[in-house]
Parts: C-alpha cells; structure tokens; sequence
C-alpha cells in the first residue's frame, strides 16, 4: 500500500484526494477560493472517515507547490507541511503547471508540445511549456501575452494551449498551430504523479519547503 493525501489549493477550485498506489480512492473539491483554509481541514478528515483509513496510515502528502493563488499556496503548502511533519512522513511537492501538463497528455492525442496557462490577471499568465512526455522546454514563468508570444515555437510545432489563462488568450494567439483546448482538471491527476515521485523517492524537505509563487507578490500600502 501507498496511501498518499493529495492537496492541491492553487487555483479557484481546491481539491483533495486520497490516492493508493496512484488509484484514486476518493476526492472532495471546493469552487469558492475564499473558503480554502476553512474548508481544506474538514475535507481531509471527512475523506479520511469515508475511507476507513486515519491520518496514521498515510504514508506520504503531496501537494501543488505553485504557481497560482498566493493565499492558496500559502495554505495547501502550510496543511501539507503540518501533516508531515507531526506523522514524520515524507512531503512531496509538485508544479502545478506540471499536473496540468501531466493531465492534458492523459486526455489528448499526441501533440509535439504542451502549454498550461494560469490566470495571473490583465494579459499576464503563469505558464510553461512541455513536450509531450513532459520534458521541460519552457520552464514556469510569468509571462504577458501579445501576439508575438511563442510564436518561435509555433512556427515548427503544434501548441496545445488549455487552462484558465488560456481563455483570453485565444484572440490574441491567431497562428494555425495554436490549438485551445478545454480540459478536465481534479487533484487526481497530482495523486498518479505523487505515486511516480514517492516510489523514485523524490520527497522535498518538510522544514524548508516554500510555495513557487514564480513573481514577487505585491500589494498597495496605504498612506
């Protein structure tokens, strides 16, 4: 067995999952992000009920590192440290940009590369670009689009754009390459690859891990 909590809370909608040996066992999702850090808690302990399993059978958490909300990452990285570090089991730390990339690969046709795009407002997204068996071409970056943007890449290759960065993108991004596409999305696709890091041993360690929050957060101050 390799019963692994799976927590993403990156984006709009959280998610989390108890997966064994990359199965998906059971999910539960929140669509309201101001609720993420009072939901998450409840969530994972009526998973763990449901399941007959308790905090003390898991043998590892994983959790989406970022990009995406701050606040959101803020708290899916907090929860996931807490767990491991009271129940001394490893944490494993994934890209979100990754699982997306991970889940679009499950669901389309072969494509040369892939292109996850999160929302980080105007005409700014957090993005990367993979090919299809995941190698990195474009590490994660924030990026504000016009209609030049990947445009080397599009001029030989097939892009699949999909995400909700992606949506207003599609007016500015006109080459016959480009293919948006709508996609699924849940904390399952985080609980297979969790299980591939847990069995190569890939862990992240618990006391220095922070989210990849991929630009500096800024705010107004008030005078």
């Amino acid at each position: 067995m390799a019963l692994i909590l799976n927590i993403d809370t990156s984006t709009e909608k959280a998610g989390v999952c108890l997966s064994d040996k990359g199965t998906m066992l059971l999910m539960a999702e929140n669509h309201n992000q101001k609720d993420h850090s009072s939901w998450l808690h409840p969530a994972v302990r009526q998973l763990l009920q449901d399941s007959g399993h308790r905090l003390q059978d898991l043998q590892a958490v994983a959790v989406t590192a970022g990009p995406g909300s701050y606040t959101g990452l803020r708290v899916g990285m907090a929860a996931a440290k807490g767990f491991c570090y009271a129940l001394g089991i490893p944490l494993i730390a994934e890209n979100t940009l990754t699982v997306m990339a991970f889940a679009a690969r499950e669901q389309l046709p072969a494509i040369d590369l892939l292109c996850p795009m999160l929302d980080a407002r105007r005409m700014e997204v957090f993005t990367a670009i993979y090919k299809n068996d995941l190698g990195i071409v474009l590490p994660a970056t924030a990026m504000i689009i016009d209609e030049n943007s990947f445009s080397s890449y599009l001029l030989n290759h097939q892009m699949s754009f999909f995400g909700e960065g992606s949506n207003k993108c599609k007016q500015v991004i006109s080459a016959s390459n480009a293919a948006f596409v709508d996609l699924t999305f849940n904390v399952g696709y985080l609980g297979i690859l969790s299980f591939y890091r847990y069995l190569q041993g890939e862990f992240t360690g618990v006391a220095y891990s922070e989210p990849a929050y991929t630009k500096e957060f800024y705010t107004h101050t008030k005078k």
